[in-house]
């Protein structure tokens, strides 16, 4: 699954890395990116075909829903029932996005309290994009409208197979068209990413809080 990243590039960098168009939101950089968050996700126009980077509210809320807490349980979306859960089939068909990250965090352990963080991140340090899809949701209560995304998760590969069994879906920067535009058959980009271009290092258990969020949170230990 993920629980936790990072994103921390300035939003110049990810504009740059990902061709949006639109004027910059106020993006705050992120070490411990948490559900429930409004961070930085990049959708594909459905008139224009632009590309623009908006804060949305991490953790999918179905246009069904009845109520917004079912954004709780939907953070991640299985990559093997993505196309088929009713939470996520009109998403995956229509509203793809991509998530961008400098990491992210696995735990190894079991008890509560005990277990210990590890970083998650490209050899090379280079900022990536996670396959999400997003949402738009109406508050019965208030009729104010609800922006949410989930990132899809696979199997773990080499690198990630001893920290967790599933890993973040990441996409190569040669897919981001292909997996944004709506009409695309995307399944075959559903798949574990190079394990010889990431790597992961231990860190401080501060990241077991979401309250905490500072660049020491990437420091190895």
């Amino acid at each position: 699954m993920c629980g936790r990243f990072v994103q921390k590039s300035p939003a110049s960098e990810m504009a740059q890395a990902f061709r949006t168009s639109n004027p910059l939101p106020n993006v705050r950089a992120r070490f411990n990116a948490a559900p429930g968050q409004e961070i930085a996700v990049v959708r594909q126009h459905p008139e224009t075909a632009e590309l623009s980077m908006d804060l949305l509210t991490w953790g999918l809320v179905p246009y069904w829903a009845k109520d917004r807490k079912i954004g709780w349980k939907t953070i991640n979306a299985r990559a093997e029932t993505v196309a088929t859960a009713p939470a996520f089939r009109s998403a995956f068909e229509k509203r793809r996005c991509i998530v961008p990250a400098d990491a992210f965090y696995e735990w190894t352990g079991t008890k509560v309290g005990s277990k210990q963080p590890h970083a998650i991140a490209m050899k090379d340090r280079r900022l990536f994009g996670f396959a999400g899809l997003w949402e738009n949701w109406k508050d019965p209560a208030t009729e104010q409208w609800l922006r949410t995304f989930t990132i899809i998760t696979t199997r773990a590969n080499e690198t990630i197979a001893n920290l967790h069994e599933r890993m973040p879906v990441i996409l190569k920067p040669d897919t981001y068209e292909e997996w944004l535009a709506p009409d695309s058959d995307v399944r075959e980009l559903l798949r574990p990413y190079p394990a010889d271009e990431m790597e992961h290092w231990m860190v401080s258990p501060r990241v077991n809080g979401s309250a905490l969020d500072d660049a020491e949170m990437l420091n190895s230990l």
